[in-house]
């Protein structure tokens, strides 16, 4: 297989550029919304926003429409995701696109030509088989099938050295630009105005609230400054998103990687409705394209590009430079898959940057910064397939006022402001792109960006053998391997190594006594005239309790469901402590704080680094204990759920007796 030179004469733009959006008039001086950014997530929102009856919007695209990452993305729809909220997403996006057309007049080329995914070890063959049943559970159309009936669906397909494939006959394909296009005329109908090469410089806040942003329109259209007021900013600017949330103080973790595919020039066999092919073993995909194929694939370990903070301006329609070796993983497999590509050119190479998240998933939802002010972005190479869906999810957030379905997987507030460091997103981002095709392992620990935050003790476990993962950044032991064993975990989807040596410390735990670093529990400081008063409205269980005791409650919302799981120790009359999970610190402190009514002196501190954790549990921790300090520990002397100082050794220590199961600990 040999390149001949990109395709002459390729229009990238993907149709009308719809220039100035409403028919040539200037910026108005405020709007209800403004949307950042003019790709296929932006167009999304403000589409589902004017279909919700939220028709005073702006939408602002500093080049033109699709012309970020959006224009060169390689358009899979593919329905089936790990939960069934983002499968719910996908499935909306297929069906939007689907009937798009017959709405705006604009073809989004969406065509559902089903998916077949192939599998040449065990393990992968294991995994279909959950997916499989995954997908039954969904409600998704699903089969698990052999080499020759996959070799049917995808006569090209060398099959020889398969074990068994995944065929999804509702996976499909859109054309990224035309997509975009056709939701951009659809929130036009619905009353946005759009607004090309127009360039946000600066976001206006006042009292903790999103209340504008000013622009740049260049020297033809009124020059830079001009002011727009507005009462929701919602930032879909692509890989651009993390500068923009950083002119309001904002953190949108996301770093750009190089991303590789190939277009072939037409091969026998190829028509319009082949199914796309994906070989994860071999981390490539393949799709139709005019009658050849598209073959792209996430490499195992990524090609990241410049910090989000140093992107070029202007950079419309671009791709940066070919790089075969880099690709050349990608195109080895895809020449062992799909014989006939020895004997094909390559009509283009594209290398397009896009952005992905530290954790593979996207963001969504209000920053927890900014009242008002909402973040889509970071779609890891799954926007097209999730941008309908996400739009939709996004846009009844905004009016609604929460998340109406279960978006914690991909909520902006699961991550903190040090996942913005630039450095640390670079070392993890080589790592993310390759986890696409990579076997989904239980218990799968991210490698890169390593260790980041830890506890004091953190030298004292791993000269202890202890094997670390990691949650909101903190090491954390996992296990213990025995002396002469290397704490590392191996992968399997049956019974691990180490299931040995933690059942060993359960016992220990049942039996005896055993202590547990738990440092990265999220600590939170509520203090205040009103502290009391705001906690009472929140939990579940009364907090009117004297100083010195614990409750064990529930963070509620409107619907009378549970936002967070914690205890609460009332250190003063206006003085809690709330200790939460190491995931959930962000949000739990943001549902806090926006929860309190003017006027209310409130004040609630992020303390999870100042303290650390130690749990001791089991039938003889009050004897570990009592041989440390002189305090009472009796039950009638420290009950349960009670809290105070104590000393232990020579060091004074807040203690708490609470436990979950009923038992000492």
């Amino acid at each position: 297989m040999t390149p001949s030179g990109p395709t002459d004469g390729m229009d990238v733009s993907g149709g009308s550029s719809g220039s100035g959006g409403s028919g040539g008039s200037g910026l108005p001086p405020r709007a209800r919304v403004v949307v950042i950014g003019g790709g296929v997530v932006g167009t999304s929102v403000a589409y589902h926003l004017t279909r919700l009856g939220w028709t005073d919007l702006v939408l602002l695209e500093q080049g033109r429409l699709s012309s970020g990452t959006t224009w060169h993305a390689a358009g899979l729809v593919g329905q089936l995701r790990s939960t069934q909220a983002g499968t719910r997403l996908v499935q909306y996006s297929a069906s939007l696109y689907s009937r798009l057309e017959a709405e705006t007049g604009l073809a989004t080329g969406f065509k559902r030509c089903g998916g077949v995914t192939v599998a040449r070890t065990p393990d992968r063959l294991t995994q279909l088989r959950r997916t499989a049943a995954t997908a039954e559970a969904f409600g998704l159309d699903c089969e698990l099938i052999g080499p020759a009936r996959a070799a049917e669906l995808y006569p090209i397909l060398r099959t020889d050295d398969l074990l068994g494939a995944l065929w999804l006959p509702g996976d499909g394909t859109a054309n990224p630009s035309d997509v975009t296009q056709s939701l951009a005329a659809g929130a036009r109908r619905g009353g946005a105005r759009i607004f090309e090469r127009t360039r946000v410089t600066g976001i206006s806040t006042r009292d903790g609230a999103v209340t504008g942003v000013t622009v740049d329109r260049g020297a033809d259209e009124g020059g830079a400054g001009q002011h727009i007021e507005a009462e929701v900013v919602v930032n879909c600017a692509g890989q651009w998103a993390k500068a923009v949330g950083s002119l309001c103080g904002v953190t949108v973790p996301l770093h750009s990687a190089e991303h590789f595919y190939v277009v072939t020039g037409q091969i026998s066999g190829v028509h319009r409705m082949l199914p796309i092919l994906r070989d994860p073993d071999g981390y490539t995909y393949f799709k139709e394209e005019v009658g050849g194929l598209v073959v792209g694939g996430f490499e195992p370990q990524a090609k990241p590009w410049v910090a989000p903070d140093e992107l070029p301006y202007p950079f419309e329609f671009q791709l940066l430079p070919e790089d075969w070796d880099h690709f050349s993983v990608l195109m080895d497999s895809a020449l062992h898959r799909i014989p006939v590509l020895h004997d094909t050119g390559i009509k283009k190479f594209y290398n397009g940057p896009e952005s992905f998240t530290p954790d593979n998933q996207f963001i969504l939802g209000e920053a927890p910064e900014l009242r008002h002010f909402y973040v889509a972005a970071g779609f890891n190479s799954v926007g097209i397939a999730t941008a309908g869906g996400a739009g939709r999810a996004l846009a009844e957030w905004i009016v609604s006022g929460a998340p109406t379905s279960d978006l914690s997987a991909v909520d902006i507030r699961r991550f903190a402001p040090f996942h913005g460091n630039n450095q640390w997103l670079r070392e993890r981002v080589g790592e993310v792109l390759g986890l696409h095709y990579e076997v989904p392992w239980p218990n799968r620990e991210l490698e890169s960006a390593r260790p980041f935050r830890r506890s004091p003790v953190y030298g004292a476990l791993a000269a202890a053998g202890a094997a670390f993962g990691s949650k909101m950044g903190w090491e954390r032991a996992n296990f213990f391997a025995p002396s002469g064993v290397a704490p590392a975990a191996s992968y399997t989807w049956g019974k691990p190594d180490w299931l040995p040596w933690s059942a060993a410390e359960q016992i220990a735990t049942r039996q005896a006594v055993a202590v547990y670093d738990q440092t990265s529990f999220g600590k939170l400081l509520v203090s205040g005239r009103d502290a009391l008063e705001l906690l009472e409205w929140l939990c579940t269980a009364s907090i009117a309790v004297p100083p010195g005791r614990v409750v064990y409650t529930g963070l509620l919302n409107q619907f009378g469901g549970y936002e967070a799981d914690i205890t609460v120790t009332r250190l003063g009359a206006a003085e809690f402590l709330l200790v939460t999970s190491s995931g959930s610190v962000v949000r739990d402190l943001d549902w806090i704080t926006r929860h309190a009514r003017r006027g209310q002196q409130v004040t609630v501190t992020d303390v999870t680094s100042a303290y650390a954790v130690f749990g001791v549990m089991g039938p003889l921790s009050r004897q570990l204990l009592s041989s440390l300090s002189r305090a009472g520990l009796s039950d009638t002397a420290f009950g349960f759920e009670t809290s105070r100082l104590i000393n232990l050794d020579p060091t004074t220590v807040r203690t708490t007796h609470i436990n979950y199961m009923g038992e000492l600990d």
